[in-house]
């Protein structure tokens, strides 16, 4: 069982997003943006009574609530958490967990999946955060992040990346310690796709 007193480390305010780059744009000019269904899903909706997170996880859990990015297309950085009341809830990415775990002071996680980077399958597979090794690699941007935080089940394959590897424990440290930069940079890119947007419609509505 994973301690409530290890993850929680360096918990320090902030909740905030950054929109992570145009992978599969066509399909995301589709959906509903993020910044809306958070608007109408996120923060304030509560966390359900869930005996069985991983079942029908993507039907129960599409969207990250702190962020409103897609679940299933960002599958190889997505976290499902599993708290000791028995309520459950998943995220995009491990900077998504460190802004969960700050405002749910008062559930502990019992237990945590991360997607395995390292499958060839197109949707990754769970897999258990003390089971996965993460990487910390500056040199490229992670999902809501400028500091990749990827967790592989093999561990062969997170040191064959060059990159530093670290336990979950650590890899949230890091999430946490990165928050501020990250904030900043989702303000700015959101502010700048809510533009193009913007601009998209109207001339849409001009022809």
């Amino acid at each position: 069982m994973i301690t409530r007193r290890n993850l929680m480390l360096g918990a320090s305010a902030g909740a905030i997003a950054i929109a992570a780059g145009g992978r599969n744009a066509a399909a995301m000019m589709k959906m509903e943006p993020p910044w809306v269904w958070q608007q109408k899903h996120g923060v304030v909706s509560p966390v359900r009574k869930d005996p069985e997170p991983t079942k029908d996880e993507f039907k129960k859990y599409p969207r990250c609530p702190y962020c409103g990015m897609s679940r299933k297309m960002w599958s190889h950085t997505r976290h499902l958490i599993q708290y000791d009341d028995g309520t459950a809830e998943g995220t995009c990415s491990i900077r998504c967990v460190a802004v969960a775990f700050a405002i749910n002071l008062d559930r502990g996680p019992k237990k945590i999946w991360v997607g395995d980077a390292g499958s060839d399958a197109k949707v990754k597979p769970l897999v258990e955060v003390e089971k996965a090794t993460y990487i910390l690699d500056p040199k490229h941007m992670g999902t809501m992040t400028h500091r990749r935080k990827w967790a592989y089940a093999d561990a062969a394959k997170a040191k064959a990346t060059g990159a530093k590897t670290v336990t979950f424990d650590e890899a949230l440290q890091a999430a946490y310690e990165d928050l501020g930069r990250d904030t900043a940079m989702v303000r700015k890119r959101r502010a700048e796709k809510r533009a193009h947007m913007m601009k998209k419609m109207k001339m849409m509505k001009e022809k």
